[in-house]
């Protein structure tokens, strides 16, 4: 059990810790530069480790009670620190928090070290913008069991604090790779899969494409949809019915539709 009395109470807002880890919420350049970003809340935080990533420092708001809880799983050279309400609540993101903030390092992958199933399932998206989207896509991934994530030429930072909590720590438990729409369509030729550009015009329609071998959805923006880049370079185009008169879903929830029918079609018993 880590002895967090070593650390005195931090009061201060203006204490330099608490201004690093408000700089580090705030700005994406200082994470990349410093290799390091926040997490906030213990299962966020649970999922990052046991993922892999390292704790750089946790800060425990010593009036919310869960915090001590998640004391027992912590590394042995974590350095903790307790803060008061008041820190607290400046360093924090989200309401109704369960006092704990870990700054961690960051952990980027590659395409050449992601792992593969024997019959891949691949999420695409190309120039995601809202972190809210990614959040979401994300967890579909994981409720799918998804391979992997590939972020292509991304518009918002995989570890903005916003997709960290609209994917509730997923963006740990999954694969994920920003990389350039390039260098993933070569990665898949490599790789044996198939790729199905999702379009409003596709020919064919998504519950008539076969999933069952290995393959890889690839989704655009809301507002313009696809480059064209994947149009003409992807293996197929294809859509999802509308009746509607006006183009009403978004691109998590198209995503979740394309990544279950691949489901289904899979047999919800088999693996991915």
């Amino acid at each position: 059990m880590i002895n967090i009395r070593e650390e005195a109470l931090i009061t201060s807002l203006r204490n330099p810790k608490i201004s690093n880890v408000i700089t580090l919420k705030e700005k994406s350049r200082e994470r990349h530069a410093h290799g390091l970003f926040v997490v906030e809340g213990a299962r966020e935080i649970g999922h990052a480790l046991l993922s892999g990533y390292r704790l750089d420092a946790l800060y425990m708001c010593s009036n919310i009670g869960a915090a001590a809880l998640f004391e027992q799983s912590l590394p042995p050279s974590a350095r903790v620190y307790p803060v008061s309400g008041e820190v607290f609540a400046k360093m924090a993101y989200r309401e109704n928090s369960d006092g704990l903030i870990a700054v961690m390092q960051l952990d980027k992958l590659s395409l050449e070290n992601v792992k593969l199933s024997r019959n891949p399932f691949v999420v695409i998206m190309e120039a995601v913008e809202k972190p809210g989207n990614l959040g979401a896509v994300l967890r579909t991934a994981d409720a799918a069991s998804a391979d992997a994530v590939l972020v292509c030429d991304p518009h918002t930072d995989l570890y903005n604090p916003n997709v960290i909590r609209s994917s509730i720590g997923c963006v740990f438990t999954q694969q994920v790779v920003a990389c350039s729409s390039e260098s993933a369509l070569h990665w898949l030729h490599a790789k044996g899969i198939k790729s199905f550009a999702a379009a409003l015009d596709a020919p064919q329609a998504y519950h008539e494409t076969d999933f069952t071998q290995p393959c890889a959805i690839v989704m655009g923006t809301e507002a313009s949809g696809l480059t064209a880049f994947w149009l003409e370079h992807a293996d197929a185009r294809i859509k999802i019915p509308m009746r509607g008169k006006i183009d009403s879903l978004n691109v998590s929830v198209s995503t979740a539709v394309l990544t279950f029918e691949a489901m289904r079609q899979r047999g919800f018993k088999n693996e991915f």
